[in-house]
């Protein structure tokens, strides 16, 4: 199939982990590198509208202080997790401490960026709370990110 995570497996992955998903070279020479950060068991769980949005939110934000390479963090339809999208082809090592800096940076807000009406489409969907406690999770997995089958 020509999407990628299609071909993946899903009964096989154990969350949550992170997962090098898709490598594009543009047409100008440009490469574009996409990460699968799962954090919730397929098919078993799923992460609720108002923590993914949130925690998209404040990835998005939060995330550009610690790289230039970030270009999109987006969360799947599945909401068991999310794509982060960068420029170029850093090692996995800079992706890990990239994602890892920011759930912290989660750990520590106190409000979620642009939750209003002004900034966002459906400012009111969002709770802080809720991605606070997906992301404490997600870091509590820390040692097994790189382990995406059992």
């Amino acid at each position: 199939m020509n999407v990628e995570s299609f071909n993946l497996d899903h009964r096989t992955v154990v969350a949550p982990y992170v997962r090098l998903a898709d490598t594009k070279q543009l047409p100008q020479g440009d490469v574009i590198v996409k990460y699968d950060v799962r954090f919730t068991q397929p098919n078993a769980a799923h992460l609720e509208m108002p923590a993914v949005h949130s925690i998209e939110h404040l990835f998005a934000e939060h995330s550009r202080n610690h790289s230039e390479r970030v270009i999109d963090f987006s969360p799947m339809g599945c909401q068991t997790g999310f794509y982060l999208i960068l420029q170029g082809q850093p090692e996995v090592t800079e992706v890990l401490e990239l994602i890892e800096a920011t759930m912290t940076d989660i750990l520590a807000a106190t409000e979620v960026p642009a939750a209003n009406e002004v900034q966002c489409g459906w400012g009111a969907n969002h709770s802080l709370t809720a991605a606070q406690e997906a992301v404490s999770v997600f870091l509590a997995g820390r040692a097994g990110w790189e382990n995406v089958t059992a």
